[in-house]
């Protein structure tokens, strides 16, 4: 997959994500203005029904009084009549409604009362607390009874207030109260307002959204976590695949070469000038065999990354002088070094320095390390090998005054396949394997690994094993 085609899909999963975070913010706005509307229809609700209860008991007061009043019939000449109908020129139909002019007396009388007296403050709580109730609203509302014509507050939350504790200024909050009824609104002018506002308005309309939100949270985490896993995933297997590539191109070049040697030494065998030359055929010889050893300790390494990928190594164990491994590898890497003009440099500084381990892995191991060494140093190389004992086992220390690496590559160098960039350098050859090798072998082996690194300053592997396996 090419990187043009990887920012298509990062681009086309980004925009996907951001549209569904803000169709999900919209439904939660939606939801709140809904939510908000609702309650406020039911506050405004329950005041009004209250409103209206207190006009109706002054109502049935008022007739209860004219039926008193006038127990024993209504004498003549105290009812005016309004005719409708055909009693009435040009009108079809027939009514008649009769008025006491009492009865607009004593609406006048009431009217004309104090706001206190016209109403019943506990009958008021009672019936708010209740309205309230049925309307599915538990929370505290904040609620006063205001006097517009003496401007002052009457009572709050059904508790009678004194005339010092009844000033506006003490009640700014329900002054400011975004419920308002009016109370007796048929008079001619609004004698009383009950005023009321909640104090816990906004965590009533939120709660009832927190579960939406919080599943909408978290599947937009969901997707979100499943977004990067994915672009994780693109990018991991652009990355072996860009390692697999490059170990092919490697291998290829690595098999090429000694094959080349080998037809050549072949050619150079069956040519009659050669063939009756018994020292020249005997050279040739050992150059196919050597290019021949060559070619299989490549495909060896191949298959021991093979055997570590499917769990198949068995541990030979026994009793390994670290000591001696180090001074075989030593010996055989300095053939390489020393044309170069290089040196290697022993400091077997580890006493006791026999540990419990597999004595071919481990002497590869070493060998891997040297090998690192000498191909990642300059034109002369300078490679010192130290054994210590430290506190669990035996201490083996690579260390080179080479190329060096980044941080970055010193993330990656024990990933398969993975090899350090060398810059104009092409003349490092290898697959990739080698300190992937040498890392599963340490940690099979119960050791550790650490290495150190600064570019242009040179690298140290240091390698540590224990004395015996864990059971």
């Amino acid at each position: 997959m090419s990187k043009k085609s990887i920012y298509l899909i990062i681009g086309l999963i980004v925009t996907a994500i951001v549209g569904l975070i803000i169709l999900q913010l919209r439904l939660l706005q939606t939801g709140l203005e809904v939510n908000k509307e609702r309650y406020d229809r039911a506050i405004q609700s329950a005041l009004k029904k209250v409103a209206d209860e207190v006009e109706d008991n002054e109502e049935d007061e008022i007739r209860l009084t004219l039926n008193n009043g006038y127990a024993g019939g209504v004498p003549d000449g105290l009812y005016g009549e309004l005719r409708i109908g055909p009693h009435s020129p040009g009108l079809l139909g027939a009514t008649s409604i009769r008025i006491s002019p009492n009865s607009f007396r004593l609406r006048a009388q009431f009217a004309n009362r104090n706001l206190e007296e016209r109403i019943d403050r506990e009958a008021i709580h009672q019936k708010l607390t209740k309205e309230l109730r049925n309307a599915g609203i538990e929370d505290p509302l904040e609620y006063g009874i205001y006097d517009t014509r003496q401007q002052r507050f009457l009572s709050r939350n059904g508790r009678l207030l004194s005339p010092a504790g009844s000033d506006t200024s003490r009640h700014q909050d329900l002054m400011n109260g975004e419920y308002v009824v009016s109370l007796f609104d048929d008079d001619a002018t609004v004698p009383g307002e009950i005023r009321a506002y909640s104090p816990d308005k906004d965590s009533v309309i939120y709660s009832s959204l927190y579960e939406n939100f919080a599943a909408s949270l978290l599947f937009v985490l969901i997707i979100l976590g499943c977004f990067i896993y994915t672009i994780y995933v693109i990018l991991m297997q652009k990355k072996v695949s860009e390692m697999k590539t490059d170990f092919i191109n490697n291998m290829t070049h690595e098999f090429k070469t000694p094959i080349a040697t080998i037809s050549l030494a072949t050619d150079s065998i069956v040519s009659p000038r050669i063939s009756g030359d018994p020292a020249k055929v005997q050279r040739f010889a050992r150059i196919i065999k050597q290019e021949n050893k060559r070619m299989n300790d490549q495909v060896e390494k191949v298959l021991q990354m093979a055997k570590l990928d499917k769990s198949r190594l068995n541990l030979n164990l026994t009793a390994v002088d670290l000591n001696e491994v180090v001074q075989s590898a030593v010996e055989y890497i300095c053939l390489q070094v020393e044309p170069r003009g290089g040196t290697v440099t022993m400091k077997l500084n580890a006493d006791p320095s026999v540990v419990e381990g597999d004595l071919t892995h481990l002497s590869s191991l070493i060998n891997n390390l040297l090998d690192n060494a000498n191909k990642y140093s300059p034109e002369a190389p300078r490679i010192t090998v130290t054994t210590a004992n430290v506190a669990r086992g035996v201490q083996v220390t690579v260390a080179d005054q080479g190329l060096g690496m980044t941080r970055e590559a010193r993330k990656n160098i024990f990933d398969r396949f993975y090899r350090v960039h060398t810059g104009d350098r092409h003349d490092v050859k290898g697959f990739g394997l080698g300190l992937s090798y040498v890392k599963t072998i340490t940690e099979v082996h119960g050791g550790s690994i650490e290495v150190k690194s600064e570019l242009g300053k040179g690298s140290s592997f240091i390698v540590t094993f224990p004395y015996r396996q864990p059971d």
